[in-house]
Parts: structure tokens; sequence; C-alpha cells
């Protein structure tokens, strides 16, 4: 029998700052992490690097992101995120370098969370190849967390009043080679769903998308049998 992932320690969570590329990217199962953090007092704000403006087909670019960025609030809101920053990256050709850096390493900065949520940079995930989007967004943040604690990286940060900030944690989604178990079942899961089904617009322009009432349980019941619960999302854990 495989070993069973531990639980992620969470005693010490105070603040989590969620950074990913586009409206979504969080509620395909982490959002469920973040719910139990949230019912449990941690503070956690979100970071979209695009406003998504390039996702929907049947829509142009200046409607589809103010839209994408109304869905994203009210499914931040549904798992108790209230703090949601959307920056104006252009959707679908993000590029890890040193602009990307720089506004993460602000952010991180700004919020000073204990852990910084983000996606994998892998080339091949479970579910397939990686979006080139989320491949950035990923190594962006995890240049941009460390840029963050570096007084000599960045310096014109401090002329804005942004001291230098170490998270403890950089935490990955989506990792083939999780570490560490986030146990959603009940109520987290729930809120989950909710979350992901609040981008109606989004998903009612792909009819093939699965139902996420029953897409979520089931990436997090996979999870589960990795932790030995019920439901899980499964993260990779770097001490920093």
């Amino acid at each position: 029998m495989a070993d069973v992932l531990p639980a992620l320690p969470e005693d010490d969570l105070t603040r989590v700052l969620c950074v990913v590329a586009h409206p979504d990217d969080l509620e395909y199962g982490a959002s469920c992490a973040v719910a139990r953090w949230t019912a449990h007092g941690v503070d956690v704000a979100y970071l979209l690097l695009t406003h998504g403006e390039a996702g929907m087909d049947a829509s142009p670019p200046a409607e589809t992101g103010p839209l994408r960025a109304r869905e994203q609030v009210a499914a931040a809101a549904e798992v108790g995120v209230h703090e949601v920053e959307l920056l104006d990256h252009p959707d679908g050709v993000l590029e890890p370098g040193l602009a990307l850096r720089r506004d993460v390493a602000a952010a991180v900065r700004r919020y000073r969370p204990d852990a910084v949520l983000t996606m994998t940079w892998e080339a091949e995930v479970g579910w397939g190849l990686n979006q080139a989007d989320h491949r950035a967004a990923g190594l962006a943040t995890l240049d941009g967390v460390r840029d963050a604690g570096n007084r000599w990286v960045f310096t014109d940060l401090l002329d804005e009043g942004l001291e230098p900030w170490g998270a403890r944690r950089l935490l990955v989604h989506g990792h083939t080679r999780p570490t560490h178990a986030v146990d959603v079942t009940g109520e987290p899961l729930r809120r989950g769903v909710a979350s992901l089904q609040a981008h109606a617009s989004y998903l009612a322009g792909l009819p093939w998308h699965p139902d996420p009432a029953e897409m979520v349980p089931a990436m997090a019941a996979e999870g589960g049998r990795a932790a030995g619960v019920e439901h899980a999302v499964l993260l990779r854990a770097y001490d920093l």
C-alpha cells in the first residue's frame, strides 16, 4: 500500500496569498482548501495576473475581461475571500520575466503572507499538457516570492514603501509529486463546488465541460485516497 500523504501543517497559517494566471484557475480544487482555511480564521487574498479576457471564444476581450473579473469576485466570496486583485497582464501570452516577477514580489510585500499558493509550472500534469500561462504564472510566483525577501532586487519597491517580506512556505497545486494534503471533506468541498459554479458565463461557453458538482468532488475523492480521507486537495509544499 502506498504511503499516505501527511496533512499540511496549518497551526501557523494566518495569511495566505494565492497567485494564478486567470479567473477560474483556483476553482479547480484549490478553492476547497481555501474554504477550509477561511473557515478556521485564515486571511486569504487572491492575485490574478490577467483578467482572462482571451478565454471566451464567442465574446470579445473588452467584454470578457470585466465579466470574468466579476465572476471571479463572486467565486472568491463563496469560499470566504473578499480581497481579489486582478492585474492587466495580457491573457494567453504571459511571460515569466522581470515584469511578472516584480508584480508578484510587490504583492507579497503588500499582503505579507505566511504562505503563497500557486499552480504548478510543470509541462506535463495529471490532466495532460499544462497551459502556457499556468506555467508562466507558476514560475513567476516561484521567483517573485523569493524576490520579495531580497532588499536588493526590485529596489524601486522600497520607494513605494514596500519593505522586504519572506513568506515561510510556497504551496503548489496540481504538482505531479505532492507532499501534503488538505482535508476538504464536507463543507469546504461544497463551497469549492459553488466557487466553480460562480463562473457561470464562462462555463456556459464550454458545452463539453463536466458538471462542477460532479467534477470537483471526483478530483477531491482522488486526492482523498492519497491522504486517507474522503476528500482532499493535494499540494507540494516548499519550506522557504
